[in-house]
């Protein structure tokens, strides 16, 4: 098993700060635009985007978690059942932008999933995508990240971990995890 760093704590932050001002651009003061993280890992990443963006335009920005569990393809399929975390989504979406927020970007069926899962909460008037990491060339559905911290051109024997330190890892740093036999 070979690991390469991609991102440490330092350029972590760099990139959230980019991402963050990439969504000032389109959204303005975030009037009619709320951020969805989803479950597990993308709520760790929508806090720290949250954050960066009240406190560059020192106003509250919605935030709500967004489960997809009962909602994958794979459900019924797995031997040992998933077991769903906390949707917590304390405003309305109807006619709201919204911006679901994942850590890393695959094969698209995660992004599918909220897509179904948010129609319990409303029908929003535009919905994008930001990924922490993007893994290029492995979508097994036609999906792209509207916003893009880094994008990772990966094959079937790797995958991407990311550990933050709201996960209770020492510092933040995400990596690129290759299991291939050499």
């Amino acid at each position: 098993m070979q690991k390469r760093l991609l991102l440490n704590s330092q350029h972590l932050s760099i990139t959230i700060s980019r991402l963050c001002y990439q969504l000032i651009e389109n959204h303005n003061q975030f009037e009619n635009t709320v951020l969805l993280g989803l479950q597990p890992k993308g709520i760790y990443v929508a806090e720290r985007i949250k954050a960066k963006l009240e406190e560059v335009i020192k106003k509250p920005i919605s935030l709500g978690y967004l489960d997809i569990t009962f909602y994958r393809d794979d459900f019924r399929r797995r031997e040992e059942p998933l077991a769903p975390n906390e949707t917590k989504v304390p405003f309305i979406i109807e006619d709201k932008h919204v911006v679901l927020i994942d850590d890393v970007l695959y094969t698209g069926r995660s992004v599918k999933s909220a897509m179904d899962a948010m129609g319990a909460f409303g029908r929003p008037a535009k919905v994008e995508f930001l990924a922490l990491i993007d893994r290029a060339y492995s979508r097994d559905i036609p999906v792209e990240a509207t916003y893009i911290g880094k994008q990772v051109n990966t094959v079937l024997s790797q995958k991407v971990l990311v550990e933050l330190t709201e996960q209770g890892k020492k510092e933040d740093k995400i990596w690129l995890i290759d299991n291939s036999k050499k």
